[in-house]
């Protein structure tokens, strides 16, 4: 990495982590010098968090959401990092009831955007510097810290960790995670497998909505309500 990236990474990683600071403040204290640190996107939630509205909820992995939860249930704060805007950010972690967010942060003046961003984008190393800036203000032992992903971009952020997991992970992630004895999850199976069965169904000829009407008559039937019905 040049200088220059470096210290845009850096950049981006501390004005991230000093706008999640207020958050952290007005959260519940944690005695726990663990935290968990989650990428969004296909990890957490299917597809891109840029846009956030309430279809997102049914895009949330459930699998996701249980290990989050479980950090939470001990006593952990869980941050999500994300290359998306840190307003955004803020907004899925409300909703999912977590600790704060680690995001993009733009540049502002007088309460006005400038257009600019704070550094670059938190992508990549950036994440990771947005992690270790927090980690420091927080007291965190990051190597008692756990971090999610599906992205082998997000390698730094995960390797800073003790505890790294990869979600949902791409081919280059899942080799590095096989490698090295990392934890793996792919929530993506069941899924598959639903579209496989519709596709499967559509071709013999058979749809949801045949079988549907299939047990609505077959219900019907066995109240007898066919034979009160009126027919005009």
């Amino acid at each position: 990495m040049t200088r220059d990236l470096r210290a845009r990474s850096v950049l981006a990683g501390e004005a991230s982590a000093a706008a999640a600071e207020l958050e952290a403040a007005l959260a519940t204290p944690s005695v726990s010098h663990a935290a968990a640190f989650f990428d969004v996107d296909n990890t957490l939630l299917q597809g891109a968090s840029v846009i956030f509205d309430e279809l997102m909820a049914d895009r949330i992995w459930p699998g996701t959401k249980a290990l989050a939860q479980q950090h939470l249930d001990a006593g952990e704060r869980v941050w999500l990092v994300t290359a998306a805007p840190v307003e955004v950010a803020r907004v899925l972690a409300r909703r999912l009831g977590l600790t704060g967010a680690l995001g993009t942060v733009a540049a502002h003046r007088d309460g006005v955007y400038t257009g600019v961003l704070v550094g670059d984008i938190l992508h990549g190393p950036a994440k990771a510097e947005a992690v270790r800036a927090l980690a420091r203000h927080e007291e965190l032992d990051l190597t008692a810290c756990s971090a999610y992903s599906d992205s082998v971009n997000d390698l730094p952020m995960l390797e800073m960790v003790g505890n790294p997991w990869a979600i949902n992970p791409d081919s280059r992630l899942l080799r590095h995670a096989r490698t090295a004895g990392w934890p793996v999850r792919d929530y993506r199976t069941g899924r598959r497998a639903t579209r496989l069965l519709l596709l499967t169904a559509g071709a013999s000829g058979v749809t949801l909505g045949a079988v549907s009407a299939a047990v609505a008559i077959q219900r019907c039937l066995s109240r007898g309500c066919g034979s009160r019905r009126r027919v005009s």
